[in-house]
C-alpha cells in the first residue's frame, strides 16, 4: 500500500470521484441534507485537490483511499476521507490519518478537526476510538436541528 500526494501529475480524478461515492454510498438514505460528494465532479475534485492537501492510498495500481486536509488557523481539517468499501478493515483508514498527522506537524498545526453526521453513530465511534472527541454540534442552513458534529484530536 502506497500513500501518494495528489499532485499535478494525478490524472484519475473520474476515478477518485467514484471511490468517493462508493465510500460514502451507505448514508445516502441515513443523512438529511445529502453528503455534498453528491455535488463533486472530476474538475472539482482537482481544483480542490489544488487548494488544499489530498493524497490517495493505492493498492498496486487500484485507489483504496484518499484524504483532502486543509489548513486553518489552529487545525488541519480533514475533509473527504473516504475507503473504498471492498478494502475497509485494512488499516487504510489508519495510515490516511497518519498521513493527516504528518501533515498538521509539517504546517505547525498541534490539532486535527473533522466533521461527520449525526446520524452516523459508527463513525463516531471509529473516530473516538482514534482519539477524536466531539467539541461541537452543527446544524446546515435551512435544518432546526442538529445535522453534524465536530470532532478534534489534539497531537502530541
Amino acid at each position: 500500500m502506497e500513500i501518494r500526494r495528489v499532485d499535478q501529475s494525478f490524472d484519475r480524478h473520474g476515478d477518485l470521484l467514484e471511490l468517493i461515492l462508493r465510500a460514502f454510498a451507505y448514508m445516502d438514505w441515513r443523512i438529511d441534507p445529502p453528503s455534498s460528494a453528491h455535488r463533486l465532479t472530476p474538475a472539482l475534485l482537482k481544483e480542490k485537490a489544488s487548494q488544499e492537501c489530498a493524497f490517495v492510498a493505492q493498492d498496486g495500481g487500484r485507489l483504496a483511499g484518499c484524504i483532502f486536509l486543509k489548513p486553518e488557523p489552529d487545525a488541519l481539517y480533514i475533509g473527504k476521507l473516504a475507503v473504498e468499501p471492498t478494502m475497509q478493515g485494512r488499516g487504510i483508514g489508519r495510515r490516511l490519518l497518519v498521513t493527516a498527522e504528518a501533515t498538521a506537524r509539517e504546517h505547525g498545526l498541534k490539532a486535527l478537526r473533522l466533521e461527520t453526521r449525526i446520524e452516523l453513530i459508527e463513525n463516531h465511534r471509529v473516530f473516538s476510538g482514534w482519539g477524536f472527541h466531539k467539541t461541537a454540534e452543527n446544524r446546515h442552513a435551512g435544518f432546526d436541528r442538529t445535522t453534524s458534529i465536530e470532532m478534534r484530536r489534539e497531537l502530541e
